[in-house]
């Protein structure tokens, strides 16, 4: 389904949902963030594949978020994300702690329809003990001894956010090498994703572009959000826009610079968009 903007596709996130969102470095939907700050998206639970970045701060300080589960959190050679560390300072943000590998995991299981993905790296680390739904079992195929695994519960997000390079008239999208976006849609009820443009024909028939496409079957919605992506890069479209993100950094340090920063970049700008 094509819809004309990423404020459509915002509109069918209801508040309390779970978003799966992948890290600065792997095509998120910066566009839909913001989208999602103009529509007043309230308790909104996101998962961060497996980090999360510059996407997932502006939800935080925007209000919209009431969960957080994720390896870390930050923007990169810009330092620590400030609205995810205000909210977390001051008890307004749930955060569940987790693990790279633990988070692909447990979308794997959910990509593949089992109930738990098994995982042994992060016995004897503390997480384990803020993580009361991973069980330590015995391993049930050891000959001798225990040999203890941690099962990880399948986890299946109402829907994947990214952002991709194109799509076709069947409804594909292409990621080029970013198969990251390719388990959350699988992993995900339902997936939205901001593209560049689109294009005709089938991305699927085309020996090239095959490998780095998703199906039709796994995606939900899509619309055109030129520069979706930025100010993170976008494979080999456009790149990292270092100053725009230590722009915001230094302004979102400050509740006040923050609500700034909002009202220029993101209800500002749509306005600047929609008088075009």
């Amino acid at each position: 389904m094509m819809l004309p903007s990423a404020d459509a596709l915002a509109a069918l996130v209801p508040d309390g949902a779970l978003l799966a969102m992948p890290p600065d470095n792997s095509l998120p939907s910066v566009a839909i963030a913001k989208a999602l700050i103009r529509r007043g998206a309230r308790n909104l639970r996101l998962l961060g594949v497996p980090v999360s970045g510059f996407a997932t701060d502006i939800l935080i300080g925007a209000g919209c978020v009431a969960e957080l589960e994720t390896s870390a959190v930050s923007l990169g050679e810009a330092g620590f994300a400030p609205r995810f560390s205000a909210a977390l300072r001051e008890g307004r943000l749930i955060l569940r702690d987790a693990t790279c590998p633990a988070i692909h995991s447990m979308l794997q299981a959910s990509e593949k329809g089992i109930p738990f993905m098994a995982l042994r790296g992060i016995i004897g680390s503390d997480i384990l003990a803020n993580r009361p739904d991973w069980k330590v079992v015995p391993n049930p195929f050891a000959e001798d001894g225990e040999d203890p695994i941690v099962l990880l519960p399948a986890r299946q997000p109402d829907f994947a956010i990214f952002h991709a390079a194109m799509a076709d008239s069947e409804g594909n999208v292409w990621l080029g090498r970013r198969r990251e976006c390719a388990t959350i849609a699988h992993a995900s009820k339902a997936a939205l994703v901001t593209v560049e443009r689109f294009v005709e024909g089938n991305f699927l028939e085309n020996e090239k572009l095959a490998p780095g496409a998703i199906s039709s079957t796994y995606i939900t919605a899509t619309a055109i959000a030129e520069r979706g992506a930025h100010p993170v890069a976008l494979l080999d479209e456009y790149g990292f826009d270092a100053a725009y993100v230590a722009d915001y950094a230094r302004a979102a340090k400050t509740e006040e610079g923050f609500r700034a920063w909002l009202d220029r970049e993101v209800f500002g700008a749509a306005q600047k968009v929609a008088a075009e």
